[in-house]
């Protein structure tokens, strides 16, 4: 199983996969772990990630080309399976890990 997460911070995602049942799956060969830097997918010189929002106020939102890049350069085939993790999304549960590991 190959695992890609694109990250801001690409450096604090790695403890979790350095410790316990991922690292032994790790070194058993059954999970390969990929980290990507969402600013290597920038094209400014600032490596931006972030805009103002639409109609001003306080916060930032991202720049939704530059994750559509990153995940378009790191899709390997068409059937990968992408998960994007947002307070809006479904609920992650144990059916739900069922069903992907079809």
């Amino acid at each position: 199983m190959r695992i890609d997460i694109i990250t801001v911070l690409p450096e604090l995602m790695k403890s979790p996969f350095e410790a316990s049942i991922m690292k032994r799956s790790i070194a058993a060969g059954i999970v390969q772990v990929y980290f990507h830097n969402l600013r290597d997918y920038t094209s400014d010189n600032y490596k931006s990630i972030d805009d103002t929002q639409y109609g001003g106020g306080a916060g930032m939102v991202m720049k939704p080309d530059i994750l559509g890049n990153a995940i378009d350069a790191n899709i390997k085939d068409k059937k990968t399976k992408i998960i994007y993790l947002s307070p809006r999304g479904s609920l992650f549960n144990q059916q739900t890990a069922i069903d992907l590991s079809k």
